[in-house]
């Protein structure tokens, strides 16, 4: 390709429009490609503690001990240890109250832990709307710039008696390029979403069970005479 039909030639020759479009797609991928980046530490880490924690608290270590040593932890608890504080935190209040029946002091604790549930899934799932946005609108911007630079070459042949392919040339090649950057925007975006959408439904699963084994542990101990 010779230095005037350059890519960066071209872009700077393109139509207000077109390089408006090229620009919008531009800032779009960089935008996708940091949230896929953000996206893929924070699922990768999601998983990682939720297989850890799981490994610790199924060890027979007692909860009251797990619960002080997670609230007496500098870090802050992610995740399944939420779900776990949420649970354990609400029981151990209502097993308290006299007069409180251990149906009241179960209902109480799976409440607190769907609220804990969906703030953690709510945190796991962002950015995956704009990923999906990205990737189903950003073929159609990029194509929209592309009739809009081919629609301004045959316009402009109208003004010639003679037309010929180096007159129109520059001007397809340009508009053509928006296309290209609408697919290399939209394809990382499809493919992250849907990798992403997997791994959430993954967490999803390994939450809904942790909640769901956390409650018959917490059931029998509602039911049972021992402290919490």
């Amino acid at each position: 390709m010779s230095a005037d039909m350059s890519i960066l030639s071209l872009f700077l020759e393109a139509s207000i429009v077109v390089q408006l479009v090229m620009i919008i797609l531009l800032l779009l991928s960089v935008i996708s490609w940091a949230m896929i980046f953000e996206r893929s530490r924070g699922l990768n880490s999601a998983i990682t503690e939720g297989n850890k924690f799981e490994e610790r608290f199924w060890s027979g270590i007692d909860l009251s001990k797990l619960y002080n040593d997670l609230t007496a932890r500098q870090t802050q608890p992610t995740g399944m240890e939420l779900l776990f504080l949420a649970g354990y935190r609400e029981f151990a209040r209502l097993r308290k109250q006299v007069g409180t029946s251990p149906q009241a002091v179960m209902d109480g604790t799976h409440r607190a832990m769907r609220v804990a549930y969906s703030r953690e899934i709510d945190k796991i799932e962002v950015h995956l709307s704009f990923l999906a946005t990205v990737g189903s609108t950003t073929p159609y911007v990029g194509l929209f710039g592309t009739v809009w630079g081919i629609m301004n070459s045959f316009i402009a042949l109208g003004s010639v008696k003679q037309a010929t392919l180096a007159m129109v040339a520059p001007g397809i090649a340009e508009a053509l390029i928006a296309t290209a950057m609408g697919l290399f925007a939209a394809i990382p975006a499809v493919i992250a979403y849907n990798r992403f959408t997997h791994k959430v439904q993954k967490v999803e699963t390994q939450y809904e069970n942790f909640v769901e084994e956390f409650s018959g542990i917490l059931h029998r101990k509602a039911h049972s005479k021992t402290a919490p």
